[in-house]
């Protein structure tokens, strides 16, 4: 089985030493992705816009990589403070609400302040 290995182009990417997504067989692992515009290198303060954000960033991954949101079958939402979980919640209900995968939603401290949200998931090809 071989691997594959997907980028953005991130800079965090290279610096950190990581693949946006690893593609294995009919599996599909995408990182932690946060509401960068990787476009611009900015982070909006908006919570609900960094889910926009990183959802729009998985959506795009996973089509390089020949999947679609409708193959996530797991889901992590990392926020970090509880308050943001309606305003994470209403993004991923509109994302994934017919998809519906298993989800886990956890309170953690984030590495950067402005990072909000982070989400990964895992999507397996029927």
């Amino acid at each position: 089985m071989q691997r594959r290995l997907i980028s953005t182009g991130s800079p965090f990417e290279q610096a950190a030493g990581y693949s946006r997504a690893v593609v294995q067989g009919p599996w599909c692992f995408v990182a932690g992705t946060t509401g960068y515009d990787y476009a611009t290198m900015t982070m909006p303060e908006d919570v609900g816009e960094q889910a926009r954000n990183a959802l729009a960033t998985i959506e795009r991954v996973l089509k390089d990589a020949g999947f679609a949101l409708f193959d996530v079958v797991r889901a992590h939402y990392f926020v970090s403070d509880a308050a943001y979980a309606d305003a994470v919640f209403a993004e991923t209900g509109r994302v994934f609400g017919a998809i519906r995968p298993a989800a886990t939603m956890v309170v953690a401290g984030l590495i950067r302040p402005e990072m909000k949200v982070e989400i990964e998931v895992t999507a397996l090809k029927p």
